[in-house]
């Protein structure tokens, strides 16, 4: 089994980094060995900020670690709040108001939106970045009862229906984190297949 470190201390993500990169990979928080701490996110893009908590991981920890920045960009907002998507509010709850409340004039069609995800490898000697996107809108409401972060107002073109009314494995088969594990995953399966036949 080979030793991955996450640099979130979420657990949601956790969860679905675990499921989706299979067993071959034991994933390890990065709050194993940082004590919390989390790096200073100052990148102007997901991918510059993927990169900052990739090295920070490794860094704590020594060991091969990846980074996620993730977000939601509304078309209708200028592609806000984007990378600022986790410090939109003080939490979820806060953050679907307030950007329910900024779209509250928008009507259905002006609605477009889309999830980025874009993850980060670090291990010392290889770098990549990896970026999955999913496209949907913004519902006029909270909707259903699974997910976390802005999946209760994300309409998913892909499945037809909210993120919030989806079950885990229907999100992670179009989601924007489930397209850039898959990436991730595949890249992962290059070096280390390749470094088991050594």
């Amino acid at each position: 089994m080979i030793d991955l470190v996450a640099a979130t201390h979420n657990k949601g993500k956790l969860a679905e980094f675990a499921y989706m990169l299979g067993k071959k990979y034991r994933i390890h928080p990065v709050s194993d060995f940082d004590g919390g701490v989390e790096p200073e996110e100052n990148g102007g893009s997901f991918e510059a900020n993927a990169v900052i908590k990739a090295k920070a991981a490794f860094n704590a920890s020594g060991l091969p670690s990846f980074g996620d920045d993730s977000g939601l960009c509304v078309d209708a907002l200028g592609g806000a709040p984007g990378v600022y998507s986790s410090r939109y509010a003080e939490n979820a709850k806060a953050r679907n108001a307030k950007l329910l409340a900024a779209l509250s004039e928008t009507p259905e069609s002006d609605r477009t939106a889309r999830f980025v995800c874009c993850i980060a490898f670090f291990d010392g000697k290889r770098e990549f970045v990896v970026r999955g996107e999913c496209k949907g809108r913004i519902l006029f409401k909270e909707t259903g009862e699974n997910g976390f972060g802005y999946d209760p107002v994300f309409f998913s073109d892909d499945l037809g229906k909210p993120f919030g009314d989806a079950t885990p494995a229907e999100k992670d088969a179009v989601s924007h984190r489930g397209r850039a594990v898959a990436l991730l995953g595949a890249r992962l399966a290059e070096i280390y297949g390749k470094d088991e036949e050594k």
